[in-house]
């Protein structure tokens, strides 16, 4: 499970059984049309799994976060990451 970083900022959340060959074909225009139409890409984040369903699984979990909460784990403050989960409710 992969987190780039495109270049108007946003980012993107995928999986993938080989991370070198899938960083290629982003870069290169060939990975999903999200990134093409944002390039350059950076990867900012990645976790390994063995099996590829907990990857994937993990890819879904992660595309429902808020920026906020992805950029918490990007930077390593897993400790926020309960927080960022909490909905703030407003009157």
């Amino acid at each position: 499970m992969y987190i780039l970083k495109c270049s108007d900022g946003t980012y993107y959340t995928g999986s993938t059984v080989d991370l070198e060959r899938r960083l290629w074909q982003h870069e290169n225009g060939e990975g999903a049309n999200y990134t093409k139409k944002r390039l350059p890409i950076v990867l900012v984040y990645f976790e390994e799994f063995d099996r590829v369903d907990d990857a994937f699984y993990r890819e879904k979990q992660i595309q429902n976060w808020s920026r906020k909460k992805k950029q918490a784990l990007i930077e390593g403050n897993l400790e926020q990451l309960p927080h960022l989960a909490k909905k703030v409710w407003r009157k």
